[in-house]
């Protein structure tokens, strides 16, 4: 060792007792200690209290944005909308500042990049996570940008689990859950709905529900909750009193709506996607940003309910006030009759959708959660509405409009059990319990033949990268391939003699020999087995190369570092082979992976995870 000089790697290994980070990591492991067992469980109270005061000051401070610009635009000294055109582009305009100079540019995609961070990332969000989404999606939404807060506060609370977790030294999957615990307390915080929060994790980030998660999961959606109630009082986000109970005569009404609302779902997942892929191509931001907030800053003059998330609105029917969301848009100068109300209602669910990938497309942050319950509100209360009109007894505007909101919701979201708890919780009465599963259940069936994930999931399910419920397809998607690739091979060259190999059997203890050419790109394997009788032959040492006696490989014999986990274990039930050559994306090799460590590491993943 004499001689031996440390760098700053080998520095960060060998920390002294006394450097700052040794003091603080001993100071967070000390407390751990203190803690004892009951440690994981305050520190999801922790999660659920820090994610509720996010949730709490974003949605106040929206609000109190929102009602200020309404102010000035109709009931102000202006004396119009107007400004409506432009106070969307203000709020695009600034988030998109935001980003460039305070995030880096480096904004994420809210829930989609948390469900891609617990597949491929090891549940690790970074820092800045905690605040750039919460920031932007205020700056969006509170100029009247027409998406949802929801999504960003999600991915914030998320984001604090996983730097919580990160900051006490916790294993992976504690990591992971403390991440759920931070989206369950967001959710729980903005509606006041404990057990929607638990849910949204189980449905949308496909957490698994055991013993040890539920605990640590419903111990965070309460902490939110109780901050919510503390901080805004007791009053729910849709106050609404249920003067309709189920009757079995009204089924046939909330079959045709469970329907219709599939079709909405449907359409909204269909046009979010065409019109965020159309602004994609347009390679300049400034157009997009131009283009897209132009157009929604001209959809909102004309339709102010598509101003904000729209809750304003959807409270208004709700109450049983239609009429006063149809005079807030342009057909209601037409006329008052049953016709223009149809009209106005079936625009605006059109609209809605455009209006969100507008927002989000054109540089602005926000979430799809709100837009998908605004369209739900809206489809239900036009179909309560029509069928009343055409003589049907079916039952009240609001209650359909309560029930549609879970339905969309669950066609886009995926999520049936969550946007129940989700509609019964808010408006405090499980009285409507039957025609929300009902409705929210032909719904997910009605629209699963055509899109199998959440709005939130079907790119990354796409590309593999997704985490699901299937215990099999998690454990490969959590498990570190690349960590089980073995490296302690011997290689020979492209031209090298037997005397060649036969040294390297010398140092070797393994049985395969990787021929590579003069770039490192492998061009075949030699087995022991296949050389025994030949390298106690001297004669035959320059007689023959290794060209001679390397086997030929086919495609079932090889995989690339960038293959997806499950094409890997394909590989090795379909070629029953014991070994897989692994090549990085050029064809260089990189090592071989064992059958036998593949699945112990997989047992392993199944065991820790059956000890919940």
């Amino acid at each position: 060792m004499r001689g031996w000089r440390g760098n700053a790697a080998s520095a960060f290994f060998f920390q002294r007792s006394d450097s700052p980070m040794a003091k603080g990591m001993g100071f967070w492991k000390r407390c751990r200690k203190l803690i004892g067992k009951s440690y994981f469980g305050l520190l999801s109270i922790l999660v659920g209290l820090a994610s509720g005061l996010a949730a709490v000051g974003l949605k106040t401070a929206v609000h109190w944005v929102n009602e200020t610009l309404l102010g000035w635009s109709w009931q102000g000294h202006t004396g119009g909308g107007v400004l409506m055109v432009v106070y969307p582009a203000i709020g695009i305009g600034l988030t998109m500042l935001f980003v460039k100079y305070v995030a880096k540019g480096q904004m994420g995609h809210g829930i989609p990049d948390v469900l891609l961070s617990m597949s491929r990332g090891g549940s690790l969000l970074p820092r800045k996570n905690m605040y750039t989404s919460l920031v932007a999606s205020t700056l969006t939404v509170a100029f009247g940008g027409s998406c949802g807060l929801e999504a960003p506060i999600a991915s914030t609370g998320a984001a604090m689990g996983s730097n919580v977790g990160r900051r006490f030294g916790l294993e992976e999957r504690k990591i992971r859950l403390l991440l759920g615990c931070g989206a369950a307390g967001a959710i729980a915080g903005i509606f006041k709905a404990p057990i929607a929060g638990v849910l949204f994790v189980v449905e949308v980030l496909m957490i698994d529900l055991t013993r040890t998660s539920a605990i640590a999961l419903l111990l965070s959606s309460l902490s939110a909750s109780a901050v919510a109630y503390f901080l805004m009082g007791t009053n729910v986000q849709f106050a609404f009193k249920v003067s309709d109970l189920f009757s079995l005569n009204d089924v046939p009404y909330y079959l045709i709506l469970g329907v219709v609302c599939s079709f909405s779902s449907l359409y909204f997942l269909k046009m979010t996607d065409w019109v965020e892929t159309s602004l994609v191509k347009l390679k300049s931001k400034i157009i997009r940003f131009v283009l897209g907030s132009l157009i929604l800053g001209v959809f909102i003059y004309f339709f102010r309910p598509l101003f904000g998330e729209g809750y304003i609105w959807l409270t208004q029917l709700l109450n049983g006030e239609g009429q006063e969301v149809v005079n807030d848009s342009f057909v209601a100068r037409f006329g008052e009759g049953h016709w223009v109300v149809i009209i106005a209602l079936l625009l605006l669910v059109l609209l809605k959708p455009i209006a969100t990938s507008l927002t989000i497309g054109s540089g602005g942050v926000g979430g799809t959660f709100g837009p998908s319950l605004v369209m739900g509100g809206l489809t239900g209360y036009l179909v309560a509405y029509v069928m009343h009109q055409l003589g049907f007894a079916a039952p009240d505007p609001a209650t359909m409009a309560l029930i549609g909101m879970a339905a969309v919701m669950t066609g886009v979201m995926q999520a049936p059990l969550m946007s129940t708890f989700l509609i019964a919780e808010i408006t405090g009465s499980y009285l409507l319990m039957v025609p929300l599963l009902l409705c929210s259940a032909v719904s997910a069936v009605c629209v699963h033949p055509f899109e199998k994930h959440s709005i939130y999931a079907r790119k990354l399910a796409k590309q593999g990268n997704l985490l699901t419920h299937d215990k099999d397809a998690s454990a490969w998607q959590l498990i570190n391939m690349r960590s089980l690739i073995e490296t302690n091979f011997v290689i020979v060259r492209q031209g090298d003699k037997l005397r060649d190999l036969v040294e390297a059997i010398k140092y070797s203890k393994r049985n395969l020999f990787p021929v590579l050419d003069g770039e490192d790109k492998f061009q075949g394997v030699i087995v022991l087995d296949d050389v025994r009788k030949i390298i106690f032959s001297p004669e035959l040492y320059d007689k023959y190369t290794v060209e001679d006696l390397m086997q030929p490989y086919s495609d079932l014999d090889v995989v690339h570092l960038s293959d997806q986990p499950q094409e890997v274990v394909e590989k090795f039930k379909i070629g029953n082979r014991y070994n897989l050559i692994v090549l990085d994306d050029d064809e260089r090799y990189v090592g071989f992976l064992s059958r036998a460590n593949t699945f112990s590491a997989y047992r392993q993943f199944i065991s820790q995870t059956s000890e919940e």
